[in-house]
């Protein structure tokens, strides 16, 4: 994919830059620091490439002896290419975590819960995976979260975040949106991720969170499908 290429290959140009920067005796003066911190940070930001959102990730593990909202975990944001790369090289790929355990990647200030201000009238385009398939799992959550920190959609505005479940009978991946009634809007971020991931027709349908929350039994109807 060539969003994957565009995020994983990356410059890291200027290592002269870093090393005359050290090797300037006035940087070395204490009454100098706030200058060296300040160059320091100049020649961080032109190593490194900005995303155009901060995205926090989130991991929730099963535990019956706490509240939903206790299991979730915060690991940490990041605003950069390469922060994000080291993030995810450190992490277990969502194979590997526990059975009944979510990741979350949401943009910076929005909580991964139906009742967050962002999320409380969206819904979320939903993919569902056989447990069997561990590779194709972590090769569509890795280029899902590629499709949200690269800002592929035309209405990247509408879009919160993504989480993947990792259940016993089957995973989920699904890409949360802010406004479930705008269906241009939520109908082009369906149609580009089909496209994006590759999936065939009909494999992608959108739930409304508040029928989620509402829902009776295990099936959730969908309002679109694409």
């Amino acid at each position: 994919m060539l969003l994957t290429k565009h995020l994983k290959n990356v410059d890291s140009e200027p290592e002269m830059l870093t090393t005359r920067s050290n090797s300037s005796g006035s940087l070395k003066d204490s009454s100098d620091s706030d200058v060296h911190q300040q160059l320091i940070k100049e020649i961080d930001l032109r190593l490194k490439h900005p995303l155009e959102h901060t995205w926090t990730l989130w991991y929730l593990e099963n535990d019956r002896t706490k509240a939903w909202e206790e299991m979730q975990n915060e690991i940490t944001s990041f605003d950069m290419v390469e922060d994000f790369w080291s993030l995810y090289n450190h992490i277990k790929p969502p194979s590997e975590i526990k059975i009944g355990s979510d990741y979350s990647l949401f943009k910076k200030g929005i909580l991964p819960m139906w009742e967050d201000d962002a999320n409380k009238f969206g819904g979320r385009w939903v993919i569902t995976l056989s447990r069997n398939c561990k590779q194709e799992l972590d090769k569509l959550w890795l280029d899902v979260i590629l499709i949200l920190i690269g800002e592929a959609f035309e209405h990247t505005d509408e879009v919160c975040g993504a989480v993947i479940n990792i259940r016993g009978k089957s995973n989920k991946i699904s890409i949360w949106t802010t406004n479930g009634h705008n269906e241009l809007a939520v109908m082009k971020i369906g149609h580009k991720l089909r496209d994006l991931l590759t999936l065939p027709p009909h494999n992608l349908h959108y739930q409304l969170h508040k029928d989620s929350m509402s829902k009776q039994g295990s099936l959730i109807k969908a309002v679109y499908s694409v």
